[in-house]
């Protein structure tokens, strides 16, 4: 299903703001003040203006400068061409791969992805499917999020260039960006304590992958900063795998059922959708009852009112672009950590529990 992006966007410098104004109906102080980023125009405006920008190739000045700056080169004479390894087929790597592919194809290089089977074993068997796909012919490589840490550990000891879309292992020595789900989930708490909940449901596993500790580490940290200390206790909350869904809803139904908590944090995708139907199973209304912050890696077309942190996947996915050329043209750089911090929808899923004047933001 995915598109290997193997023909680069041409670059038009034909294109002006008159051209980009017109297209849209719109003046060209609308579309310059857009691009700028200043204020003064809805989001729907700015998205759409920089979005056909970027379909006709046209970048400003401060952009070509801020390419400069960041030492990426254009690949006027010679186009790369770069591998992603993805695991499963989901909305979640679409979004990865969505975001690294237009990077690269706007900056003149392109990309296949490797789809990895979910029954490859560790050894001779993962080497010999990487030769058959001539991985180690490809310039670059990315690794993407939910890899297998065996698998993972394997990839970073190749002899080539690799951005890893991921929160790295402690020593690894990779350049790496991600959507900063510490921040988001350190937001979701200070939203929900800022609306006078100080009894919130931490729901979902705290084991199987490093994003998931890093959740729960966060969870914890930001109920200690909010003088929430005694919610750090796992056994009370939904942390257990939900691999048995059916023993995994009785436990979320009985903790929901107890009356002792006023909200809930979801804190993967795709979770709250279980916390609703639990909810509505016990009678509870949403947010009349129980508020939920979900956090998922794009709006729920069932639930699109959901109070969320927005998690900046596709956005991930185009700094690994230029992570990548950079560390091709600069090798003795100094390995970069970058975290992408979305802010908050506010949504229609938190209820107000005390009036505004008395609550209290604890984040000092």
């Amino acid at each position: 299903m995915y598109s290997t992006g193997s023909e680069a966007m041409p670059r038009k410098k034909q294109v002006t703001l008159q051209t980009i104004a017109d297209e849209l109906g719109l003046t060209i102080h609308t579309v310059s003040k857009a691009l700028r980023g200043l204020p003064g125009m809805s989001e729907t405006t700015r998205k759409l203006v920089a979005g056909r920008a970027r379909e006709l190739g046209y970048r400003t000045k401060e952009q070509e400068e801020g390419i400069a700056a960041e030492r990426i080169p254009w690949a006027y004479t010679k186009p790369h061409r770069f591998a992603m390894l993805i695991i499963g087929d989901t909305n979640f790597h679409r979004l990865q791969l969505e975001g690294v592919q237009l990077r690269l194809n706007e900056l003149g290089h392109s990309l296949y992805p490797l789809i990895v089977p979910g029954n490859l074993s560790e050894g001779a068997e993962f080497r010999a499917w990487l030769e058959q796909n001539e991985l180690f012919f490809a310039d670059g490589l990315f690794l993407t999020a939910a890899i297998p840490e065996w698998m993972e550990a394997a990839l970073l000891k190749l002899p080539l260039p690799k951005v890893l879309i991921n929160y790295p292992p402690v020593l690894a020595e990779v350049d790496s960006v991600i959507w900063d789900v510490e921040y988001a989930v350190h937001r979701s708490m200070e939203e929900l304590y800022r609306h006078g909940h100080r009894r919130i449901l931490y729901v979902v596993d705290i084991a199987p992958l490093r994003g998931f500790h890093l959740r729960w580490n966060a969870f914890t940290a930001a109920a200690e900063r909010l003088g929430l200390a005694g919610l750090a206790d796992p056994g009370m909350h939904v942390t257990s795998d939900a691999a048995d869904r059916a023993l995994w809803m009785e436990d979320l139904g009985r903790k929901l059922g107890s009356g002792s908590y006023t909200a809930v944090i979801s804190a993967v995708p795709r979770m709250a959708e279980w916390v609703s139907a639990a909810a509505a199973a016990l009678g509870l209304n949403i947010p009349e009852q129980l508020s939920l912050v979900g956090m998922e890696n794009e709006e729920n077309p069932y639930f699109p009112g959901m109070s969320r942190p927005l998690l900046l996947v596709r956005e991930a996915g185009e700094r690994a672009a230029e992570l990548m050329l950079r560390r091709m043209a600069n090798p003795l750089l100094p390995y970069e950590h970058v975290r992408l911090r979305g802010s908050f929808y506010a949504g229609n899923t938190i209820r107000t529990l005390l009036p505004t004047s008395h609550n209290a933001n604890a984040s000092g």
